[in-house]
């Protein structure tokens, strides 16, 4: 199966030249950096001699209670560009480089030329503008990003972030194929997508499994994406609310289908197990995800990852306890997977690929056949 899902990914993407998109990626990423640093500016001068806790900047910014861990981050990326300096004693955060707003203004204008080189559409090059230049107020919660995002009530932006660019059309087909595959093998099949969202992927997943005996459920925490997948898709699909740290749908499924959602567990090794108990004896979990931050999404989609305030944030209290960090990296991925009862079979793109560079992957796991927890 290996070898028809790397074509299905490859002939996805066979007009565009890959080896440019490393450094579209950095662009997009060394554009984020300004808004950032004027952000944190913000706080007031860091005179020589000034040293501020991230508290006392989260202060001093305004940044809402349910934002704090995402600055957090931003002081991390700031540190480690060499933007701010961090006491390795006392933690305390100083000399952060002088940022006007002139140089923020010019960085984002590089913003539009590297997302469409990465085959983002115009609306999502323009959403990450508006987010950089609204970096104050989507900190302080004066502003939600579903507002930036989803314009008018459009999913032309979302659409772009998911499905309409280059890795994503990849991953998306490599989805569709897995899926071909595995319906080869054992149609009829009992299909679960978590996290549906606008659909990009399950657009992919229904075009792979055209003519096999399927029971498609389409799921998502929002009413909102139901109905957009309702409008999208007809009553060729089932649609539930689905919430990935409660209870999920019972099973048996066949596959468990889970792009750019599982991150948001609030304990991904407890949500793995949830998962095996939901599948069928050897069913096949097929993931999506990004695999490490992206300074443009911290600066824009990863606000769509606070939690509402008085609920856990993810990640607390597992693998990426003490970070702040969302997204798993690649090998805690592959070692969560195996701890939890899963055979990775399948993991795209190469490691020799310049798509690696944007750093998202599909894995495939085969449960295994014994019971999980």
């Amino acid at each position: 199966m290996w070898s028809e899902v790397t074509a299905a990914a490859e002939a996805a993407v066979d007009d565009v030249d890959i080896s440019s998109l490393p450094a579209a990626m950095r662009t997009l990423d060394t554009a984020a950096l300004p808004a950032m640093a004027r952000a944190v500016g913000r706080a007031g001068p860091f005179r020589p001699g000034i040293r501020r806790s991230g508290d006392q900047i989260a202060d001093r910014v305004r940044v809402a209670p349910r934002h704090r861990w995402l600055l957090g981050r931003w002081l991390t990326v700031l540190c480690e560009e060499g933007l701010l300096q961090r006491d390795p004693d006392t933690g305390l955060f100083h000399a952060l480089h002088p940022v006007r707003r002139r140089d923020v203004d010019e960085a984002a204008a590089t913003v539009p030329g590297a997302a469409a080189a990465l085959g983002y559409p115009a609306e999502i090059g323009d959403f990450f503008v508006a987010a950089l230049a609204d970096a104050p107020k989507l900190l302080a919660d004066e502003l939600a990003v579903q507002t930036l995002l989803f314009r008018d009530g459009e999913l032309a932006a979302a659409d772009g972030a998911y499905r309409d660019n280059v890795i994503n059309r990849y991953l998306n087909a490599a989805a569709g194929r897995i899926l071909h595959a595995e319906a080869r093998r054992r149609a009829p099949l009992r299909v679960l997508e978590l996290g549906a969202g606008v659909g990009g992927t399950t657009t992919a997943a229904v075009a792979g499994l055209a003519g096999f005996d399927v029971d498609y459920l389409f799921t998502d925490v929002s009413q909102f994406f139901l109905d957009a997948g309702r409008h999208r898709f007809g009553d060729s699909l089932r649609y539930a609310i689905a919430d990935i740290n409660a209870r999920l749908v019972p099973g048996p499924f066949d596959v468990v289908l889970a792009a750019n959602v599982l991150h948001n567990a609030t304990h991904i090794g407890r949500l793995l197990d949830r998962l095996h108990a939901v599948l069928a004896p050897g069913g096949l979990l097929v993931v999506i995800e990004s695999c490490r931050e992206h300074y443009q999404a911290l600066t824009s989609m990863q606000f769509l990852m606070s939690p509402r305030e008085g609920m856990p944030r993810p990640g607390t209290d597992d693998v990426r306890a003490g970070t702040d960090r969302i997204f798993l990296t690649r090998d805690e991925w592959l070692g969560q997977l195996a701890a939890h009862g899963f055979r990775t079979e399948i993991e795209l793109p190469e490691p020799t690929s310049p798509l690696t560079a944007l750093a998202q992957h599909v894995f495939t796991a085969r449960s295994s056949t014994d019971e999980q927890g």
